[in-house]
């Protein structure tokens, strides 16, 4: 593995995941991490578009996000 992984998620008082914090301890925001999903730095995740033609992140091993510790 060359890319980071995405370690834990940051979400607003709705629940939605706005950041992550990553296994290098950086924290970026759900698009930059769309972002470098995309373009193989970070790894681990599917990327998938939504029925309103968003695109989404889900990992690879999981169903969702849920087990994921919360930042804070």
């Amino acid at each position: 593995m060359n890319g980071e992984q995405l370690t834990a998620v940051y979400r607003n008082n709705r629940g939605e995941i706005i950041s992550f914090q990553t296994s290098g301890g950086r924290i970026i925001s759900y698009r930059k991490a769309l972002m470098e999903a995309e373009n193989g730095g970070i790894e681990g995740i599917h990327i998938y578009e939504n029925e309103d033609g968003s695109m989404q992140l889900n990992p690879s091993d999981a169903p969702s996000f849920d087990d994921f510790p919360s930042l804070y």
